[in-house]
């Protein structure tokens, strides 16, 4: 049994309301911890194994019960399974993307190399991998009955599913040669990634038990983590013209939305995307290699001086403390959720104390 009381999710429930809405008093950051008398039960789901379907969605549903039921939630931490196991941009496996997890890593690939204008994309509604994951989403929502949550899977940007089928550099050059065949396609992946997303957040019961995604934020409200790690590659004239508009559209039509802010050379694309009104907050990411999230505190200056809220999910929970120390607006700031074992207990309830969590 999940040790995660009715009482909790209240506190839980209203805490990120007041998160998202601009009026928490306090950061929010939570941890999972192994409980000192549980196994270390291995994650049911992971890369490696996502692609075995003998077990049944039941089995699975089980198997998340039991790996979830070994930890204590402490903070603003709550019972949630990352879907994250199945890949970055899964969307792309269910339009028509071949899956290669030999090397214990999702990858997406393309299969056949088509043209630009022999691609054509559509919502499938009888995609193995829809399928798979619907199923999985029903089981848990029946199962659990708002208990636990399972994250929204790992979507994936537009730009992002589209550079699966057109990989290394072609698409760079598309945006260049056929920019009216790239926003054909991209126009026609914003439309399946769409009914993707409201498949399974109605498959979830969301609107019941509320939602998350791999950032671990917890909305009442439809939400989701918005990225373009392509745009990393392309410069503010081509961001305009390809990522800007579905990001303003996907703020729209969610209510509490994030953006994945993944490597310097996002940074050059961040006034625009704090220029969408609806976006209420940004994950910034440094990238492998580079000082962690506290050396950047002009950028979360950046992000909190245009309204917006901010999510720290790189570094420890000591890195977290620097990084709210730094700012006047500490309630701004959340920190991803952490799953840690019991070695690092007394660690983490030490600095949650010290963040006024606990």
């Amino acid at each position: 049994m999940i040790p995660f009381e009715a009482d909790r999710w209240k506190t839980v429930r209203e805490s990120y309301d007041a998160w998202w809405a601009g009026n928490s008093p306090r950061p929010l950051a939570g941890a999972a911890v192994r409980r000192e008398d549980a196994q270390r039960v291995p994650p049911p789901i992971t890369q490696a194994n996502c692609t075995d379907w003998t077990r049944s969605p039941r089995e699975l549903v089980h198997a998340i019960e039991e790996y979830l039921s070994t930890f204590d939630y402490w903070g603003d931490a709550y019972p949630v399974y990352s879907m994250d196991c199945f890949g970055p941009g899964v969307v792309a496996a269910m339009l028509g993307a071949e899956v290669d997890n030999t090397t214990g890593r999702v990858w997406f690939l393309p299969g056949e190399q088509k043209e630009l204008s022999e691609l054509h994309f559509a919502f499938d509604p009888h995609n193995r991998w829809f399928l798979r994951l619907r199923d999985l989403y029903l089981t848990a929502a029946e199962h659990f009955r708002g208990k636990a949550l399972l994250s929204m899977v790992d979507l994936g940007g537009v730009l992002d599913i589209l550079s699966t089928f057109r990989p290394g550099e072609l698409l760079l050059y598309d945006l260049i040669d056929e920019p009216e065949e790239v926003k054909r396609l991209t126009e026609e992946i914003e439309e399946a990634w769409r009914r993707i997303y409201w498949e399974f957040y109605e498959a979830q019961n969301a609107a019941e038990y509320g939602c998350t995604d791999w950032s671990t934020l917890y909305s009442r409200s439809p939400s989701y983590v918005l990225q373009c790690d392509f745009c990393y590659m392309i410069g503010e004239e081509m961001f305009g013209e390809f990522v800007l508009d579905t990001l303003r559209r996907d703020c729209v039509a969610l209510t509490n939305t994030l953006y994945h802010l993944d490597g310097e050379g996002e940074l050059r694309h961040l006034d625009r995307i704090l220029s969408i009104p609806e976006l209420k907050a940004v994950q910034w990411v440094p990238g492998a290699g580079k000082p962690e999230c506290d050396a950047y505190p002009e950028v979360y200056r950046k992000i909190t001086a245009a309204g917006k809220l901010a999510q720290v999910n790189s570094g420890s929970l000591a890195v977290f403390e620097r990084t709210v120390a730094g700012s006047e607006r500490p309630g701004v700031f959340h920190r991803q959720l952490l799953f840690a074992e019991t070695e690092r207990k007394e660690e983490i309830l030490s600095s949650l104390r010290r963040l006024r969590v606990l």
